[in-house]
């Protein structure tokens, strides 16, 4: 076990405050955890360092902060939604807008969100293609509203399975977006296809002139279907991909670097492909959402039922959190104020739905000192 100070709290934490709430897993009786409760004040809010912050959500798949405030896509219903704060430090559910043209059927639907000043970033499935497109984002938090939808990017290869789906703002400002090989294993090694791929783009859509291929939007090819994206402090890369039946994967993602599939899968130690630098077991990952927080790569797992944490400064050993606690994990992002959020996703028709899934769940390294 490695010893992350985000770590380390938790486990003081644990051992502290028998309030914390920590779910049964999947297969036990399904008792609905009660978040701890306490009432915020301006300077100084004490808060439980896991806790619930959101309930019944219906296939959720990616969370996004527009400013200080939580944006939520709902894979099949389309909705994307405002959470907005209570007195009691929970969050209400807000509809903010339905994308109509989102077609969900398997893994397809409406997947991954990214903000940035006044606008809203949406990748989904719809019944042509996949699709980047984004919206004016109007009002003030509470009252959010999205203007006329303007597409960024379009044609990426669909399927039922294989959509990739994840859009984030990298450091430099350029918009990347996972794309999943759609089931056709031969679309990730050509490099004049979409699919199975990091894309990057300019905010507006335009291909960046320094792109590793000139005139293409293709960042990194040769995955299969990659759903997590992340950079550490020095502005290192990673992402995540769902391997087949051998192994899934942690990459340090270069430009225009090739990740083998489907020529190899995991470590290969072959020319010409770039290994990852971990692999798991498919039944103990299948790794969506990643994000970095005090100094350690935070990855979703779904099969895997876990959290799974990787030492920046060891990518090699990883610790598992709360194995079948909270059942299928689809995404983990780094809140602005430097708590760590995570969505369940029990409700995606794979899962084994408690009472008040899927849920957004905080863990927080602020509200409790060493």
């Amino acid at each position: 076990m490695n010893n992350s100070p985000l770590r380390s709290r938790a486990l003081l934490w644990l051992a502290a405050l028998p309030l914390i709430l920590v779910a049964g897993c999947a297969s036990s009786a399904p008792d609905t955890p009660q978040p701890t409760r306490s009432t915020p004040t301006p300077s100084n809010t004490e808060v439980a360092p896991i806790r619930d912050l959101v309930t019944d959500l219906k296939a959720p798949w990616s969370i996004a902060f527009y400013g200080e405030t939580p944006l939520v896509s709902e894979r099949d219903s389309g909705r994307i939604l405002e959470l907005v704060p209570t007195a009691t430090g929970t969050y209400d559910k807000r509809r903010i807008a339905t994308i109509d043209e989102v077609s969900a059927r398997g893994e397809g639907g409406l997947l991954g969100l990214a903000a940035r000043p006044g606008f809203l970033y949406a990748y989904f499935t719809s019944s042509q293609d996949n699709r980047i497109e984004r919206y004016e984002l109007r009002g003030k938090p509470g009252s959010l509203s999205l203007g006329k939808a303007e597409t960024i990017i379009k044609g990426i290869p669909k399927a039922n399975n294989h959509n990739g789906g994840r859009i984030a703002f990298g450091p430099d400002g350029k918009l990347y977006a996972t794309t999943g090989d759609a089931g056709d294993s031969s679309t990730s090694q050509n490099r004049s296809s979409l699919a199975g791929k990091i894309l990057r783009l300019e905010p507006g859509g335009a291909i960046p002139a320094d792109n590793p291929f000139k005139g293409s939007a293709v960042y990194s090819y040769g995955h299969r279907n990659p759903q997590g994206i992340t950079w550490g402090p020095d502005g290192t890369m990673y992402a995540s991909e769902f391997g087949q039946d051998t192994f899934d994967e942690l990459n340090v993602i270069e430009a225009g670097g090739n990740y083998g599939w489907p020529i190899v899968e995991g470590i290969a130690k072959r020319k010409g492909f770039i290994d990852p630098v971990q692999q798991w077991d498919p039944s103990e990952a299948s790794p969506s959402g990643i994000a970095v927080v005090d100094g350690s790569i935070f990855i979703a797992n779904l099969r895997g039922r876990l959290l799974r944490e990787v030492p920046l400064t060891s990518l090699s050993t990883s610790t598992d959190h709360f194995v079948s606690e909270y059942g299928r994990i689809r995404d983990v992002v780094a809140a602005p104020d430097g708590t760590l959020w995570f969505l369940s996703n029990a409700t995606d028709g794979r899962g084994d739905p408690r009472e008040g899934d899927d849920r957004i769940v905080r863990l927080d390294p602020h509200s409790a000192t060493e």
